[in-house]
Order: C-alpha cells, then structure tokens, then sequence
C-alpha cells in the first residue's frame, strides 16, 4: 500500500490523530511498519457506549508499541456535534504540540473523505480551492498536517486490517443520515467510488495540481499571504478563497460577496483581508496598539489598517505594500 508524503515524517517529531476507527488504527499500524516514529491523541466525546472501549484499546496499543498517549473527555451533545466535535479535537492537538515540541500532526483521511468533501462543496457550488479541501501537506503556523492516505480508498484500508487480523472499532453514527457527509457517502460517494476508483484517485491528483498553479500567483510572509489584484473579481476571489483556505478558513458564498463589497475587514474575528488597487492581503487578524511614529510609517507605506497588528507583530518588511 503506497502511503504520501513520509519523507516529512522521517526524523521528525509526530503525533497521530487516533480514534480506533478503520482509518487511523489502519495508519498506526502501517506507520510502525514504516519505522515513523510517532505517539497518539485520542478524544473521547462520550456520545456512544462503546467510545470507552475504544479508549481502551487507544492505551493498550500505546503500551504494547512503546507510544506515548495524550487523552481528553469531554461530554457533548447536541447541536452541531460534529462541529463542536472538530473545534475541541484540534484545540486539544495544537494544545499537544504546543507544549511538547510535534512537528507534525498525522491524521488519516482517505480518498472516500476527499469525494465525500468534493461531493459536498459542489452542492453548494465550488471553486477548484473549496473542492479539493485536502492537502497531502498542509502547512499551519506552528505545525504541518501531514496526510498518509489521501489516496487509499477504504476498502484497501479494511481489507488490510483484515489480513493483519488488527482489531478496530466501527462508529455506528457514521450510518446516521441526519448528518449530510453521511447521506452523500451512503447515497453517491461511496457507490461511485466502488465502481470508478482510479478514475477518481487521478481527478483528484489532478485538481491538486491544477490549485498548485493557482498558488504560483500567491506569495507569503510568515502568514500573511498577498497577490497581485486581477482585473475581475472572479479572479480576485479565487485567490483570497485560496489564501484564506491556506490559513485554515473556508469561505461561504455570502462571505465572499461581502469581501468584495467591504474591499477590506476581518472575516469571523479570525481572518483580516484587504484588496487595494494593487494588491490583495490575507492574514491573521491581530490588534495592537501603535506608537504615533509607527502609524505614521504605516500610512505612509499605505499598510491597511485591519493587517497593521499582524504586520507588527511579525516585523513584516513594509515594501510589499508598495
């Protein structure tokens, strides 16, 4: 089974995203046969009877493979669960490696969660940025997400498993079709899938290629990204989208038409954006305050206002706004 992007994890500090479901038990086995090293984080919501069991089993594997173990409960309940459930998942992970020095955060999508992903973005409608949501590497600001299986479908997963005779844990809710990702998996995606399979996994490859060239045009410092302003706004909008999913925020449709309406603000409290006559800006959204010398300086070099605490904060070299 050819695994993507190991050579990131050889000599590194990493950390698995463990759930004792197929996909990550499939993963911790095949990174021990790969000789990563690597030690687990597992969360346990308390929304099914057997997530105990599974915790269980999460301590069982840490000790027999001389893993370390980082867990965390929490108790949930409706609404938005699954929503609620990613937030808490990844505080708790950056959390990890904020305190013990991860370079990378292992986790293990697969090719059925990208269909699933573009399946859902193009009911909503969808440019090539929010389709192909996942990176075989993504690079965060402390971290890099690192995604072994984003082109193993998971029936080679399981029938590994199988063969190895490893024990994994099923979540039933994953059948519920309340939730929309598993009305399209039952419905479209997997289907398609069993009957089309290397089709897909070279779409896919493709559309990451094609966004690959979307970033020629998209330049960084630290984390704030800028691009040249494009005669439409189509165009425009296709690099913020881009820039803005780089920083891990996927715009909505009326979002983007209210980034085109204000020209410059903050999205969500998170992300400040600008687009100028000349250029367009995404970063962080910080606040700070500015000695009178600074702000003058600022406006001088016409840094807009809602970047300022960002740019600031990370001495960005001003001649980019010029």
């Amino acid at each position: 089974m050819e695994l993507s992007s190991l050579d990131k994890l050889v000599g590194k500090k990493n950390l698995l995203a463990f759930s004792a479901g197929i996909d990550s038990t499939a993963l911790f086995f095949l990174l021990v046969e790969h000789n990563i090293d690597f030690d687990i984080a597992i969360v346990n919501y308390n929304l099914r009877p057997q997530s105990k069991e599974e915790v269980t089993y999460a301590h069982h594997l840490a000790k027999k493979h001389n893993k370390k173990i980082f867990y965390k409960e929490v108790h949930l309940s409706p609404p938005s669960i699954e929503k609620k459930a990613r937030a808490i998942r990844y505080a708790f992970f950056e959390e990890i490696i904020a305190h013990h020095g991860y370079d990378n955060l292992i986790t293990a999508h697969q090719l059925n969660d990208q269909l699933e992903w573009f399946l859902m973005q193009l009911s909503k409608g969808a440019g090539v940025v929010e389709l192909v949501g996942m990176d075989e590497v993504t690079q965060k600001e402390h971290y890099t997400i690192v995604r072994p299986l984003l082109y193993v479908a998971k029936k080679k997963l399981l029938a590994y498993l199988h063969q190895k005779k490893v024990r994994y844990f099923v979540d039933e809710s994953n059948s519920d079709e309340k939730f929309f990702r598993n009305f399209i998996r039952k419905h479209y995606s997997d289907p398609f899938l069993e009957q089309f399979e290397e089709g897909v996994r070279k779409s896919l490859y493709y559309l990451h290629e094609d966004k690959k060239l979307l970033w020629q045009n998209i330049y960084q410092r630290e984390q704030l990204l800028y691009a040249d302003t494009k005669p439409s706004d189509y165009e425009n909008m296709r690099l913020l989208s881009a820039m803005c999913k780089k920083l891990g925020y996927l715009l909505t449709s009326a979002q983007k038409k209210e980034i085109l309406r204000q020209r410059q603000g903050v999205i969500a409290g998170k992300i400040a954006f600008a687009i100028t006559p000349t250029k367009l800006f995404v970063a962080p959204y910080r606040t700070t305050t500015l000695d009178k010398q600074t702000k003058e300086l600022y406006r001088k070099y016409r840094v807009p206002k809602v970047l300022r605490g960002y740019v600031f904060a990370h001495n960005i070299n001003l001649d980019i706004f010029l």
